[in-house]
């Protein structure tokens, strides 16, 4: 009888490592994690979703000790540790992101391990903007809409040609890398960093580039990252989702459990190596009204605030074109108002529930993560 396959999920703790899980326990793999237990995000330490049978290393993936002995023995890597979110430092997502992927990759040439396949967590914040298209000039990508624009409340997508409001449609891999703020600068290291290691020296590679990722897991105590978590947290403390620029722009929301099973395809699937491929649903909710369902599901007659703020380098909309990975046949599986669903199910669980936004947000504003515009919004 052949030998169990022996998974390393680095970020195993968290909203999608610990899915991955699931998954591999389901297939009846060996597992091991690797998770600091950053407690930005695992504030009451060590989650009870950690199964017993699970092999659990509180490690960091700045330690290249911690690397060595997470690896030993493992036949395939889902690397999925990561800091993110908007939070104002910039050395840490650089520290954490690049230099631990780059860790990892030593570790695995320096110590000749016999990995047969490693999956990386990338994000569609890798690109610069989603793609587009004019009724008069036709398709095109979009680029980071520059501060001068934003800060005068025209949050809009214009046409490079006429200069006309253009229409967001499915963006594919193809689309230009080179996000501007640095978490996604951090993260086109990672996917850059292991896809150009796998091509030198034969190891297959897959980064898998994420859409909006929410679902049971997700942590109720950064206010940072998640924007259907940091909507609920403000909601079930009777305070109004604050949406930045003018509520109508969108994001692909992707359920947790189809993106674990989108690691796990690609992960069995050599068709997939050596490849970027977006993981999401192919359709894109307004963030407006995206706070306005969740309170409807809350039963809180409470409006979103809209204040007239902004990220700079944040992407206007994305929709993500799954072509590439359906065609190992990978669909989502989840819609919207389902997975909103199983997740306020589970959040009703969570007994008493923090708002940690409002220092946060101001945090962000002192250190100009947010600004505010300088007109009234674009309808």
């Amino acid at each position: 009888m052949a030998e169990a396959t022996t998974a390393l999920i680095t970020g195993g703790a968290g909203l999608i490592g610990s899915h991955i899980v699931d998954e591999a326990l389901a297939r009846g793999w060996n597992v091991r994690v690797l998770d600091s237990l950053e407690p930005q995000t695992h504030a009451e330490g060590k989650p009870g979703w950690i199964r017993d049978e699970v092999e659990f290393i509180h490690g960091d993936v700045r330690n290249q000790d911690d690397w060595d002995r997470a690896l030993a023995g493992v036949d395939v890597v889902f690397h999925e540790a990561a800091y993110g979110g908007y939070m104002p430092e910039i050395a840490k997502f650089i520290h954490v992101n690049s230099y631990g992927t780059a860790l990892m990759l030593e570790s695995i040439r320096n110590n000749d391990l016999p990995i047969r396949k490693l999956v990386v967590a990338s994000s569609q914040a890798v690109y610069n903007e989603g793609a587009y298209t004019c009724d008069g000039h036709g398709h095109f990508y979009g680029k980071t809409r520059p501060v001068s624009q934003l800060e005068q409340g025209d949050y809009l997508m214009h046409c490079p040609i006429c200069g006309e409001p253009s229409r967001p449609v499915p963006t594919d891999e193809a689309a230009p890398m080179g996000g501007e703020n640095v978490y996604a600068i951090s993260k086109a290291d990672q996917e850059r960093l292991a896809i150009s290691f796998g091509r030198a020296t034969g190891l297959p590679v897959t980064a898998l580039r994420y859409s909006c990722t929410y679902g049971p897991r997700q942590s109720l105590f950064n206010p940072y990252t998640g924007v259907i978590a940091i909507f609920c947290t403000r909601l079930m403390n009777d305070l109004p989702p604050v949406v930045y620029e003018d509520g109508k722009q969108s994001r692909d929301l992707v359920f947790v459990e189809d993106v674990a099973r989108a690691n796990m395809l690609v992960a069995t699937d050599a068709r997939s190596d050596g490849q970027v491929m977006n993981v999401g649903t192919g359709n894109a909710a307004a963030i407006g009204d995206l706070a306005r369902l969740l309170a409807e599901k809350l039963g809180k007659e409470i409006e979103p605030d809209i204040p007239g703020e902004y990220r700079p380098g944040e992407m206007r909309a994305l929709i993500s074109d799954t072509t590439k990975i359906s065609e190992l046949g990978f669909e989502a599986r989840t819609g919207l108002e389902e997975g909103i669903d199983r997740y306020l199910d589970w959040i009703r669980e969570q007994g008493d529930v923090g708002e940690y936004f409002t220092e946060a947000a101001r945090r962000l504003r002192e250190r100009q993560v947010v600004k505010q515009a300088r007109s009234g919004t674009t309808v």
